[in-house]
């Protein structure tokens, strides 16, 4: 049987974040029953589909899944197990906000079988916070973290954020340690993107005159320039590794062992099924999205990836990965060697310090993350 990912979307929270463009937002608990039920139907619609494959890791993302009842979330396990194989060591995680959950909810999570929690944090200082317009404090926080500890879940990750208005290289520092301190298993550590149709655009995403933008924003309230964004970077592999944290991709930070076999499976293109409002999915190199504002797929929405188009992913995905694209994985995927493809665009990028080699294994030199867009666009031409 082939591995599959299952990513299930819900698209629920209890307030928009002022930075988030993502498909969710608040609902009623009659809003949310009514997704549920759709949900759990299409599920079951993918019978003939599961019979070719096991499942090898779950998520549940958002939105903020724990915004659900802990039957909603047991409806919605009950109908992946009647529905698809699951391996016995399938890595399981479900997103959740602090202050959402309680010990009921966390047992109920671990009888479907959920074994990760990935909780967003963002930031250990209740300024930036509220600058985020996050839901919880950091003291809200750590009476989530302590009690899934208590609960018995042994696999957490923490969300963190940089770049925030008025956070400046130690403010920064200062929540690394204070998450690092307690030892969680996993961290991502994102830089604020400003995505246009958020809050944070309207007051940030104008680029057209940056001075005069400059002069009308506090200066407490400004956005971190980019060579402090930078220094923020490069400080988290220093002081993670530091607390005995491994750098394994661009945004991604695990103790030994405990690196997201579900987001690693995503980079290296591991077929995935998306259930739920906007989900994407990949099955037989072909692509297809749930609609926004409804439960059916569209068939013009399906994508046939050709051959080039599984190359290029292969290379802007993996690239993402500290340890790079090996070139006997490609060969054998491919059937071709990587140089007969990119021979010329790695070459070109090596001379450039943006690429490195060893044990046959192309990566990213540190100059090459600074500009990774830049790098992995070559790759698309």
């Amino acid at each position: 049987m082939k591995a599959l990912e299952l990513y299930i979307h819900i698209p629920f929270c209890v307030r928009k974040c002022k930075y988030c463009d993502f498909l969710s937002g608040p609902a009623t608990r009659a809003e949310q029953e009514i997704y549920v039920e759709s949900l759990c139907r299409e599920i079951c619609s993918y019978t003939d589909l599961a019979k070719a494959y096991r499942v090898v890791s779950i998520f549940l993302g958002g939105g903020t899944p724990s915004t659900l009842e802990a039957e909603q979330t047991e409806s919605i396990f009950a109908a992946i197990n009647r529905t698809f194989s699951i391996a016995e060591d399938a890595e399981i995680t479900t997103e959740l906000n602090p202050g959402t959950v309680d010990e009921k909810k966390l047992r109920a999570y671990q009888k479907c079988g959920i074994n990760r929690l990935s909780i967003g944090l963002q930031s250990a200082d209740d300024r930036e916070l509220r600058m985020l317009g996050r839901i919880h404090t950091y003291e809200e926080f750590l009476h989530t973290y302590r009690l899934a500890k208590e609960v018995g879940f042994t696999n957490i990750n923490i969300d963190l954020m940089s770049a925030i208005p008025g956070q400046n290289l130690s403010d920064w520092e200062r929540t690394l340690r204070t998450v690092a301190e307690l030892s969680p298993e996993h961290i991502s550590a994102y830089s604020l993107i400003i995505e246009e149709g958020t809050p944070f655009y309207e007051r940030y995403g104008n680029q057209e005159d940056e001075l005069e933008r400059g002069r009308r924003i506090p200066a407490e309230e400004r956005l971190p320039d980019e060579d402090t964004e930078r220094r923020m970077y490069w400080r988290t592999e220093e002081i993670l590794k530091e607390y005995g944290y491994e750098h394994y991709e661009i945004s991604n930070y695990a103790k030994p062992g405990k690196a997201c076999r579900h987001n690693i499976g995503y980079w290296y293109r591991t077929e995935y099924l998306g259930i739920g409002t906007g989900a994407a999915s990949l099955i037989n190199n072909c692509r297809f999205t749930y609609e926004p504002d409804r439960m059916h797929m569209k068939a013009d929405e399906k994508e046939i990836l050709s051959v080039q188009e599984q190359m290029e992913e292969t290379m802007f995905l993996g690239l993402r990965m500290m340890k790079g694209v090996g070139r006997k994985e490609f060969s054998e995927c491919y059937g071709k060697e990587l140089d007969e493809v990119y021979g010329d665009t790695i070459r070109t990028l090596k001379e450039e310090g943006l690429l490195e080699e060893k044990n046959s294994r192309v990566y990213l030199t540190r100059r090459g993350i600074d500009i990774s867009n830049y790098v992995m666009s070559e790759f698309l031409k």
